[in-house]
């Protein structure tokens, strides 16, 4: 019998804004995630990196970029060093997808295709994922600033 897969990280949020403002905001990591952004977000092959104070490094590529739709990144490169696989999150992506609501809002669902329970990489990444998405994108869509690291 073979074991069910675990689910990979997901966040929703449900935020009055269009979908083009939400697409556009979610692009402007160095808005709500980090500072030290590097590079362009702007459309497919772009690359960028973005680092923090602890010395954690993310390299991304734009693998999808549906615009209003659907951003989807693939992490060419990372750094956690605090983590056992300190470059474990090399390879996944995140995957962005906007859906228009009824109420003129919109529902953002955010996947981190890859980042599963069974790493040691889960706890930390949901919870930094959960503050990201919920408090500090959220923010930065409905008040214009964010909060990035």
């Amino acid at each position: 019998m073979q074991e069910a897969k675990r689910p990979d990280y997901r966040s929703q949020i449900s935020v009055n804004v269009t979908p083009e403002e939400a697409f556009e905001k979610i692009t402007q990591a160095q808005g709500w995630w980090s500072k030290n952004f590097e590079g362009k977000s702007t459309k497919t092959n772009d690359v960028f990196t973005v680092r923090f104070p602890s010395g954690d490094m993310y390299k991304i590529r734009i693998a999808e970029f549906d615009p209003n739709r659907k951003i989807v990144w693939e992490l060419l490169d990372s750094f956690q060093g605090w983590a056992k696989n300190a470059s474990g999150w090399k390879g996944t992506k995140v995957v962005w997808e906007i859906k228009k609501e009824n109420n003129g809002g919109v529902s953002i669902d955010m996947t981190h295709e890859g980042l599963v329970p069974e790493l040691d990489t889960y706890d930390p990444g949901k919870k930094a994922w959960d503050w990201l998405t919920h408090e500090s994108l959220y923010k930065f869509l409905t008040e214009g600033k964010g909060m990035p690291v």
